[in-house]
């Protein structure tokens, strides 16, 4: 308590929100671009390390089981340590994990590396949107969470830049040392940012107790969430949900680069050129998704952006040609990022404050750990089948990812302020 009230005065209070949402948006960045370096290195890495296309995909699961575990940690340690000091030690781990990567000599000490970073990735992820959410307005807080998502594929383009750059000149080691320039912004961080005072005051009741129920040892965020039937509803259709998501969006996301180079025979720096204008076009789909669910609703946008992503991706394996990828690539790159747009505020509104952090990170994050699977299963299919046919099981993931919310979720259930 004393310790938040210190912060607050480094920066005024009418400005906190918005040194929060710098901050959140470069960690999100950073988290994005850390995810696709692995993407953009995966040809060159198998190449040095001599991998199956499988084993290249158990990459992708690895970093996804490592993410789920520290996306599942990371929102319980939110709810007890606080929601900026969780995110800075995140962003120090993955910082650190992911430079370790150039120094590795084999392929067991790759994924060794590499699931460490990714415990600070997925908790990272989901610790920002909590924290955002707590200091937003509820009439304009998916405009600026789904603007804050926009830095996640701020991160990809980033990423998509560096590769073109660094790979050719300077090998595929030199993408991940360029890691551990994050270091500085978690110090930054700690220094300016408050936590929100939703968590403090929550923190003290829970602290003080609110009876002896809430201060007993035995009672957990876990234990309340499951005692309530409409919280225990909630958390299990969302783990269905981010399940669905994070299949179809991890399996796209690892193998997309690799698509347009080998099985479209783009050469990797026009590659790397056509990724930029999906991103692009990713980027402006999480703002007006956030921009449109705070008029619409956010069921709706989800919902719409989930299954056009679901019909797609068929569109793209079946029919694109030369002459029409580049605007393919772009319209499903669109609707690709419209439901991770809307996801962190959906998601946050579901829950009290509370059980949010241990909730969200919970459903979110046991819904990763079964979408772990999506890299190796393109990778599996790409071995036998081709990569395109891994997309085709990506689909139907985005379709019941869309069909779940819009029949059983509902949303603005409870103010992140209140």
């Amino acid at each position: 308590m004393n310790q938040a009230q210190v912060r607050k005065t480094v920066i005024p209070n009418e400005y906190i929100w918005i040194a929060v949402f710098v901050f959140g948006f470069l960690v999100l960045m950073m988290d994005g671009a850390d995810l696709m370096f692995l993407s953009y290195s995966l040809v060159e890495l198998s190449k040095d390390f001599g991998l199956t296309k499988a084993e290249a995909g158990m990459l992708g699961t690895i970093t996804l089981i490592g993410m789920a575990i520290g996306g599942i940690y990371g929102g319980w340690a939110a709810d007890r340590m606080g929601r900026v000091k969780t995110v800075v030690w995140c962003v120090a781990l993955f910082s650190v994990g992911t430079a370790a990567l150039g120094a590795t000599q084999s392929y067991l000490q790759f994924a060794i590396f590499r699931f460490i970073a990714a415990l600070g990735l997925g908790a990272a992820y989901v610790t920002c949107n909590t924290l955002m959410a707590e200091y937003v307005p509820t009439k304009y807080r998916t405009t600026v969470l789904g603007t804050l998502q926009a830095g996640w594929s701020v991160g990809y383009l980033l990423a998509t830049i560096l590769a073109g750059i660094i790979i050719p000149n300077h090998g595929w080691r030199w993408l991940f040392y360029i890691a551990l320039i994050p270091v500085v912004l978690a110090l930054l961080m700690q220094w300016l940012v408050p936590e929100p005072q939703s968590w403090v005051e929550a923190n003290m009741k829970r602290l003080q107790g609110l009876g002896q129920q809430m201060a007993s040892k035995s009672q957990s965020a876990y234990k309340t969430i499951f005692a309530d039937a409409s919280a225990r509803k909630l958390f299990l259709l969302w783990c269905i949900t981010a399940c669905c998501l994070q299949f179809g969006y991890y399996g796209v996301a690892n193998w997309m680069p690799s698509y347009l180079e080998k099985e479209l025979g783009m050469q990797f720096k026009k590659m790397t050129e056509y990724m930029v204008g999906y991103y692009t076009a990713m980027i402006l789909g999480k703002v007006i998704a956030g921009w449109a669910a705070d008029r619409i609703g956010r069921r709706a946008v989800y919902a719409f952006g989930a299954i056009g992503a679901a019909i797609f991706l068929p569109v793209i394996v079946l029919y694109y040609t030369p002459e029409n990828i580049i605007y393919l690539l772009t319209a499903f790159g669109f609707v690709y990022g419209i439901p991770y747009g809307v996801n962190a505020t959906y998601m946050t509104e579901s829950f009290e404050t509370k059980i949010r952090g241990t909730a969200v990170g919970g459903a979110y994050n046991i819904g990763r750990v079964i979408a772990a699977a999506a890299p190796f299963t393109i990778g599996y299919l790409a071995d036998t089948k081709g990569i395109g046919v891994g997309f085709l099981v990506m689909g139907v993931a985005y379709f019941f990812c869309g069909l779940v919310p819009a029949l059983f979720i509902k949303d603005r259930l409870y103010d992140p302020q209140k």
